[in-house]
């Protein structure tokens, strides 16, 4: 068994566990910035120090919705400039990435974080179908489809538009 004293993760599963213990104890918050993903990794310290690929690997490597540069996990997701969260079942991904790795395996973690995987399975499992229910800009759908009911969508667009010019 492996403990946090013995590490040998690799730098992705780092960046994972790191991004995982975020989510968990910020249960609020919907993401995180690079600094925060770094600071965290600092105050964790799981391999006795802050490796230099790890920033490359929140950057870029491990990141779902951007280009592969040689790092093709599927780990986090960039939401925004600066932002990530962890990949979710549903997210886009860039092309190159298919297949790629988006967990760690239960062997490659420490023990004292294998239950991580359990929590991650469970805040994954939120159904896609929830998700956008409660996206503001899906919701919408079907609003305002009672405007032209009676009517043939050209019929009503040309009818608003009469007097315009």
């Amino acid at each position: 068994m492996k403990t946090a004293s013995a590490v040998e993760l690799r730098v992705a599963d780092e960046v994972w566990i790191v991004a995982a213990l975020l989510h968990r104890d910020n249960a609020g918050q919907l993401d995180f910035t690079i600094d925060e993903i770094m600071e965290r990794a600092r105050r964790a310290n799981l391999t006795g120090k802050l490796r230099p690929g790890l920033y490359a690997h929140v950057v870029q490597h491990c990141v779902a919705n951007r280009a592969p540069n040689s790092g093709r996990y599927r780990m986090l997701t960039e939401t925004g400039p600066g932002r990530r969260r962890l990949f979710r079942l549903g997210d886009s991904y860039h092309p190159q990435r298919e297949g790629s790795k988006t967990v760690p395996e239960q062997e490659d973690l420490p023990e004292e974080y294998r239950p991580l995987l359990d929590w991650y399975r469970d805040w994954n499992s939120d159904s896609i179908e929830a998700r956008i229910k409660n996206d503001p800009l899906l919701a919408l759908r079907g609003d305002g489809k009672d405007l032209w009911a009676d009517e043939p969508a050209d019929e009503y667009v040309r009818r608003i538009r009469e007097g315009w010019e």
